[in-house]
């Protein structure tokens, strides 16, 4: 079941990794640990085992639990030893940088000259400089998966002000009660939106952002290999601006009170600011000779291979597929991709909030169009754990955590397990509805070492329900 020469040629670590195995796996542990028969977990591994090339698809969700880096890196280590890596059809598939080779001239800009940060050169180190060293401006940052935790408990000093734009927090972000406490702390609140959503109803001034009908922009994706023109369709409508105008005329302010305070550009043209974006190597990858030529219609990346990693060549310090990684436990995790415990239940039944067909996070329900074919949410439940409760289909039920509740009605379907609960993510428009109501911020276990932040385990909730 082992591709020993792709192993020996292409890996470091399987010596380790197999003995860890051999000691402490068994297919009858498994079937105990998951609920899977042993036999049908058997059949599935040698089935996998002998057949190439094979592919797992691992999804955008399965890493959101407390455990979640370490079950991905146990399938990556499945495909890596039966020789899937490199090969056309397998792999371990999942998102991709590889389209996102732009110049990002926002995140580039010079510090202002004499600056030592808020904090001064002393101050405190950001949790998003990589290599925990110093920061040139020692500013804080906080973690973007605990917006509201960080507002509330960061002191010496405290967040004062808090500016949002590009998201949607008190409808997107986990444990509302908290968030509503941290809008209170502050002192003022600056949200940049097309839409009057409840983040922008929390704030102190609301400034209207363009659409994409009204701006130029660029659009490539994680999941795919295309690169398509978003080209202005209208001008601005009444004193709407872009996101990067509107932090230009706000640096243009800063530097009229204070010279030299913001090095952020004055002045911006947003078609011009595109047209920099691009560089050689997003030329190459796409096959263009220039940005026009995606006038005529998006391009497809000139892929060398479909597999990921053909070449064989791997950014980890020994340059091979690592089953054995001294990074990731100078990083506080296991050297070896050892199994790790779920989440302990603080509730009866687990609590599901998948994405609906019929919005893309809170945007898209607030839809005339949409709310006729959705017009409210519903929580689904299992048809025999409702009658334990005494709940009957269509009845209004209240839904609780340890960090909240809401009231929603109960819809009744075998298509949820007995031990679960599920409710669509979404924006009701003026239904009162918001499910982060009863889903907290725990963290998950990686995500620090590349973005700064830990994910949060959103698939490792907890809730129970009863008669409202």
């Amino acid at each position: 079941m082992v591709d020993r020469s792709w192993v020996k040629a292409q890996s470091h670590g399987f010596n380790e990794f197999e003995a860890y195995l051999k000691k402490e796996i068994t297919v009858e542990w498994a079937a105990e640990k998951s609920g899977i028969p042993a036999a049908v977990i058997a059949r599935g591994a040698e089935e996998f085992a002998a057949v190439k090339p094979a592919t797992i698809w691992l999804g955008y969700g399965l890493q959101r639990h407390v455990n979640g880096g370490a079950t991905v890196r146990s399938i990556d280590a499945l495909v890596a030893m039966t020789g899937n890596i490199g090969r056309e059809g397998g792999g371990a598939r999942y998102g991709h940088l590889q389209t996102w080779g732009f110049n990002y001239h926002a995140l580039v800009q010079k510090q202002p000259e004499g600056s030592k940060g808020y904090r001064g050169a002393s101050g405190p180190k950001g949790e998003f400089d990589f290599k925990q060293e110093e920061t040139k401006f020692s500013d804080r940052t906080l973690n973007i998966n605990q917006t509201a935790r960080g507002i509330l408990e960061t002191d010496d000093p405290p967040v004062r002000m808090l500016w949002v734009s590009c998201k949607n927090p008190v409808q997107q972000d986990f444990d509302l009660n908290m968030m509503k406490k941290a809008f209170k702390k502050l002192e003022m609140v600056v949200v940049v939106e097309k839409f009057f959503t409840q983040t922008a109803e929390l704030a102190d001034i609301v400034l209207p952002v363009t659409t994409n009908l009204e701006e130029w922009t660029v659009n490539v994706s994680y999941w795919h290999y295309w690169i398509g023109l978003n080209e202005q369709a209208i001008k601005p409508l009444y004193e709407s601006k872009s996101n990067i105008e509107i932090a230009a005329a706000l640096s243009k302010k800063m530097n009229q009170l204070a010279p030299g305070s913001c090095t952020y550009p004055t002045e911006i043209d947003t078609k011009q600011w595109m047209i920099k974006e691009f560089n050689k190597g997003i030329y190459d990858f796409f096959g263009l000779d220039s940005w026009k030529d995606l006038k005529k219609g998006p391009h497809k990346a000139k892929l060398s291979s479909t597999a990921a990693w053909h070449d064989h060549k791997f950014a980890t310090p020994s340059g091979k597929y690592e089953f054995l990684s001294e990074l990731a436990a100078e990083h506080g995790h296991q050297a070896l991709p050892k199994y790790k415990d779920n989440r302990k239940p603080y509730a009866p039944l687990r609590l599901l909030t998948p994405h609906s067909k019929f919005n893309i996070h809170s945007q898209f329900q607030n839809l005339e169009y949409m709310e006729d074919f959705n017009p409210e949410p519903f929580v689904y439940i299992h048809p025999r754990t409702a009658a334990d409760k005494g709940i009957g289909d269509g009845d209004r039920v209240v839904v609780f955590s340890k960090v909240g509740e809401l009231k929603i009605k109960a819809r009744l379907t075998d298509n949820v397990p007995r031990d679960a609960l599920m409710m669509y993510e979404a924006w009701f428009n003026k239904n009162a509805f918001n499910v982060q109501t009863v889903v907290d911020d725990e963290p998950a276990d990686m995500g620090k070492y590349k973005t700064g932040a830990p994910g949060v385990a959103i698939h490792d909730q907890f809730a129970d329900v009863k008669k409202a």
